[in-house]
C-alpha cells in the first residue's frame, strides 16, 4: 500500500484534499452540544382532562395508555406522571442506539388502540407524541407595558400565535407554556338547576349539541329542477364565540312555548383556561415558554432559529408584548466548545514547535505538520458517518490525540533523512527503502494504540 501512494504521489494528494474537505463539511452537519448523548431516548405522551383529580387522570388516561404499549421494540422502562391540574405525561425510555423517529411512529401506531377508550374531554383537547426528554433548552419571559393586558392575554397570544410556529422550526420537540389562554367559562347554580329540574349533563349535552360546525350543504345543487341557474353555498351558524352566545344556549323548551336559556341556571363568563396557573414578572402579570429540544438535534442551531423566529415576530407583537430570555443553556455550551477549540488549536502549535527543536529541519517538520490538519479533519468526516456529536469530550479526544498523530510521520521523516545520509539515495528511492524497512514497525504502533483505545470506546 505504502508503494502504491509512493508512486502515485498525486494520488496520494487528491486523496487528502478529499478528506479534508469532507470532514471540513462534515462539521457544518455534525450536532454541537456540551455532552455527548449518554442518555438514552425518550418518547413522550401527553394528555389534558381539564377539571380531574389526579387520581382520576391516573385511572381513566394514563391506566389506559399504558396497557396499550405493549410490543414497542427496545423499550427499557416506561414512567407516567398526573397532576390536580388534570395533566397526564407517559415517558417510554429506550435502548440506546433506538433510532428515535422509527420509535415515535410504533408509539403513535399503539396509542391509536387506546384512543377509543379514552374520555372524550382528553380527545377533544388531543394527544400528543414528542420525541425528547423534558429539560429545557432555552426558556422565554413575556411581558407587557401596557397595565391593561392581563397574564391571561399574554398566555392566550402565546398559545394561539406563537406555539404553532416555533414548533415547526427543526429541532423543536416540544413546547411548554407557563401560562394559560382563554376559555369560555360556565358556572352553574344548583338552586336553579333544581327549579328547572336540570342536571349538569343536560348543560353538557346542549353545550355540544348548540356549539358545533355543520355543514348545512348548498342551494341549487345537482340533482336540481330544469333551467336551475342559482348555485349558492348555504353559511349555517358556526361555533359559538361570545359570552352572549353561550348565554342564549336552549336547556329546554316547554308546550307553552317558554324556554330555559344557559343564562338562567348559570353564569357565563370569558376568563382562564386553568385557574390554577399564576404567573407575574417582576410583580407584573407575565407568561413564559419553554423549548424541549428533540433528540439528536444541534442546540445551537435550535436556540439560533428560535431567537431568530421570535425577533423576526416581535414587530407584530399586540398590546405592547416584548419578551426576553430567562434561561438558557447554550451559553455554557458556546462558551466549553470555544475553550476546547483554543484548547486544540494551541495543542496543534506547540507540537510543531517542539518538532520543529528536536529535528532542527524545518522541511521535516513541515511535513509531519501537514499530517495533523489532514487527520483531524478527517476524524470530524468519522465523527459524522457513525453519529457522533461535537461536544466537549470528543474534542478533548482531538486534543490527547495531537501527539499520537504525528508519530508515524516524525518516525518515517527520519528515516528516510537516515537512508539518504547513509547510502546517497535520492528522495523517492530513500523513501521506498525506508517504508520496507519500518512498515512492520508503524503497523505494530497503530495495533498497538488500538489495543488500548477500542476498548475504552
Amino acid at each position: 500500500m505504502a508503494q502504491f501512494f509512493i508512486n502515485r504521489p498525486i494520488f496520494a494528494w487528491v486523496i487528502a484534499i478529499i478528506i479534508m474537505l469532507g470532514g471540513a463539511l462534515s462539521i457544518f452537519t455534525l450536532p454541537l452540544e456540551q455532552y455527548p448523548d449518554i442518555a438514552p431516548p425518550r418518547v413522550t405522551i401527553g394528555a389534558q382532562y381539564t377539571g380531574a383529580s389526579a387520581e382520576t387522570v391516573e385511572n381513566s388516561v394514563i391506566q389506559i395508555i399504558e396497557q396499550q404499549l405493549k410490543g414497542i421494540d427496545n423499550v427499557l422502562y416506561m414512567s407516567s406522571t398526573s397532576d390536580a391540574s388534570g395533566r397526564a405525561r407517559t415517558t417510554l425510555t429506550f435502548a440506546p442506539g433506538t433510532n428515535i423517529d422509527v420509535a415515535q411512529v410504533q408509539v403513535q401506531n399503539k396509542l391509536q388502540a387506546a384512543m377509543n377508550r379514552l374520555p372524550e374531554a382528553v380527545k377533544s383537547r388531543g394527544v400528543f407524541v414528542n420525541k425528547g426528554g423534558q429539560d429545557y433548552l432555552v426558556t422565554y419571559s413575556f411581558f407587557s407595558a401596557d397595565p391593561n393586558v392581563s397574564q391571561v392575554d399574554i398566555g392566550d397570544y402565546i398559545n394561539s400565535n406563537l406555539i404553532d410556529i416555533i414548533g415547526r422550526l427543526d429541532g423543536v420537540g416540544d413546547i411548554n407554556v407557563f401560562g394559560t389562554p382563554y376559555a369560555m367559562r360556565i358556572w352553574m347554580d344548583p338552586a336553579l338547576l333544581q327549579k328547572y329540574a336540570l342536571m349538569p349533563s343536560d348543560l353538557v349535552a346542549a353545550l355540544n349539541a348548540q356549539n358545533a360546525q355543520v355543514s348545512a350543504g348548498q342551494l341549487g345543487a345537482l340533482p336540481a329542477v330544469p333551467d336551475q341557474q342559482l348555485n349558492a353555498t348555504i353559511t349555517a351558524r358556526t361555533k359559538l364565540k361570545t359570552v352572549e352566545e353561550f348565554e342564549n344556549i336552549v336547556l329546554k323548551t316547554a308546550s307553552d312555548g317558554s324556554v330555559v336559556l344557559m343564562k338562567d341556571v348559570a353564569r357565563v363568563e370569558l376568563g382562564p383556561d386553568n385557574l390554577s396557573i399564576t404567573s407575574k414578572l417582576n410583580g407584573r402579570p407575565g407568561a413564559g415558554m419553554g423549548i424541549v429540544l428533540a433528540d439528536g438535534a444541534n442546540a445551537m442551531d435550535v436556540s439560533d432559529a428560535v431567537s431568530a423566529k421570535l425577533a423576526e415576530l416581535k414587530p407584530f407583537f399586540p398590546n405592547q408584548i416584548d419578551y426576553f430570555v430567562s434561561s438558557d443553556s447554550t451559553p455554557f455550551v458556546r462558551a466549553s466548545i470555544r475553550e476546547v477549540v483554543t484548547a486544540l488549536a494551541e495543542a496543534m502549535l506547540l507540537v510543531v514547535i517542539v518538532m520543529f527543536i528536536f529535528l532542527q529541519n524545518f522541511r521535516a517538520t513541515l511535513i509531519p505538520a501537514i499530517a495533523v490538519p489532514v487527520v483531524l479533519l478527517g476524524t470530524f468526516g468519522v465523527l459524522s458517518l457513525t453519529g457522533y456529536s461535537i461536544n466537549m469530550l470528543t474534542m478533548f479526544a482531538m486534543v490527547l490525540a495531537i501527539g499520537l498523530l504525528v508519530d508515524d510521520a516524525i518516525v518515517v521523516v527520519e528515516n528516510v533523512e537516515r537512508v539518504m545520509r547513509d547510502t546517497g539515495l535520492p528522495a523517492k528511492e530513500a523513501t521506498r527503502q525506508s517504508m520496507r524497512e519500518i512498515t512492520p514497525a508503524l503497523i505494530g504502533i497503530g495495533v498497538t494504540l488500538a489495543a488500548v483505545f477500542v476498548p475504552m470506546a
